[in-house]
């Protein structure tokens, strides 16, 4: 039997403190926060999609960064067994559209008295609003490994002790740093695991906001704030390359754009610079240019006594109307019968490529997740131990990886911190 401490009692931290007291070992978890789960009450505007309940090969596919180094844990602790899980411990679990699983109440809270429940019927024991200052190892002067694919020789490697926080200092044999990100800062993630990592020689990979929306160049959009569209493409280039296509929903905002695509697409594009990227507009997806062309006939021989604003009332929302015939170079008030053949080609390629000009991504107190963190290639994937200090694992966000919206951070989350309980000896 192990002393394990867990630091950080969100999704992975639960998780994993679940795991290793199933497996018959002392676990004590330390939340700073007054009370565990918090930036789970939060998720999914409070309905938490907890997961997606797609099979592992399905489940990469949404995998931006770190697919390789999840593929043990994910296979391990796969969506199946974590709605099993959930079940197993009382929780009624619906699947939605996209394959999104929800507690069937509706309430993200339910989720956290579910994980609370199952770790108090293994043991854990749980100390809240006490705050973890330091990770205590066997070496005062921590090594620094130049070369970040090398493993200390085993002799002189670091080991773990305990931890000292604000009230006590606690002697552990196992330590998992399961603390997030930097996203939703009032839910009490300040980087803490961050500073831990680096104190003891781990690389941290430059942390960007992930899943947020994008501040767009221009007045165009303010008009549009409000305006939901379903069913269009949103296609990003860098250069001549295609770094993002997503099909689905996106919402004009006061600062530009979001939405499910918009926020997936934001998570492609935060490590490059932001306002090299073209986004492009397919408002019609469905339809090649010449089909539209021929829907746009069809439309102007019903309106041809018209202006062409009231003419493409039937093809597109009354609030985008004007921004479409803008970027068409077509006056509003120009009537159907004297378009040229000229501007309906203009107005078929904006309907299918409106350019939009983002200019940054919106911050880390609106970021629903942080990309970046501890550099995978320190972390056994089949443990989430550390290489470079015996007995230190990390779990969840606070590693370098990151999905896409639909419940597949969070299924990161549980696999991550599984696999960081599970595997201890």
């Amino acid at each position: 039997m192990k002393q394990v401490l867990i630091i950080g009692g969100g999704a992975a931290g639960l998780m994993a403190a679940y795991a290793a007291a199933k497996n018959g070992h002392q676990v004590t978890l330390i939340e700073k926060n007054e009370k565990l789960g918090k930036k789970i009450y939060i998720t999914g505007k409070g309905r938490c999609n907890f997961t997606n309940a797609v099979p592992p090969e399905d489940f990469f596919l949404n995998v931006v960064r770190g697919e390789k180094f999840l593929k043990g844990p994910i296979y391990s602790f796969s969506p199946e067994k974590t709605i099993e899980f959930f079940e197993n411990y009382g929780l009624s679990v619906t699947i939605e559209r996209g394959n999104r699983a929800f507690p069937s109440s509706n309430k993200a809270s339910d989720v956290t008295k579910t994980l609370e429940k199952a770790c108090k019927e293994v043991g854990v024991v749980v100390k809240l609003s006490e705050k973890v200052e330091q990770i205590l190892t066997t070496m005062p002067n921590i090594i620094t490994v130049s070369d970040i694919n090398t493993t200390p020789d085993i002799g002189i490697m670091p080991r773990i002790t305990g931890v000292k926080t604000d009230k006590n200092t606690y002697l552990a044999d196992i330590v998992i740093v399961a603390t997030g990100g930097i996203s939703y800062p009032t839910t009490g993630s300040t980087g803490d695991g961050y500073q831990f990592a680096k104190k003891v020689g781990h690389k941290i990979v430059d942390l960007r906001v992930g899943l947020c929306g994008i501040n767009v160049k221009g007045d165009f959009f303010k008009p549009l704030q409000g305006l939901s569209l379903k069913n269009v493409t949103l296609t990003a280039k860098y250069g001549e390359k295609t770094v993002y296509s997503g099909f689905g929903e996106m919402l004009f905002t006061h600062f530009g754009i979001s939405g499910p695509i918009v926020l997936s697409l934001s998570s492609k594009i935060n490590r490059l610079n932001v306002k090299d990227v073209s986004l492009f507009l397919d408002l019609k997806p469905a339809l090649d240019e010449n089909t539209l062309d021929k829907r746009l006939l069809r439309d102007f021989e019903k309106y041809k006594n018209k202006q062409i604003a009231n003419a493409l009332v039937e093809l597109l929302p009354q609030k985008l109307i004007s921004s479409v015939l803008f970027f068409a170079k077509i006056p509003e008030k120009k009537n159907v019968n004297v378009l040229t053949k000229e501007e309906r080609s203009a107005l078929v390629r904006v309907l299918k490529n409106l350019p939009i000009l983002p200019i940054s991504l919106r911050g880390f107190e609106e970021a629903i997740i942080t990309s970046g963190g501890v550099d995978l290639s320190q972390i056994n994937p089949k443990t989430m131990e550390s290489k470079l200090v015996e007995g230190l694992k990390f779990c969840g966000e606070v590693l370098d990886v990151d999905a896409f919206t639909g419940g597949f951070n969070l299924q990161i989350a549980f696999s991550t911190g599984f696999v960081a309980g599970n595997s201890i000896n």
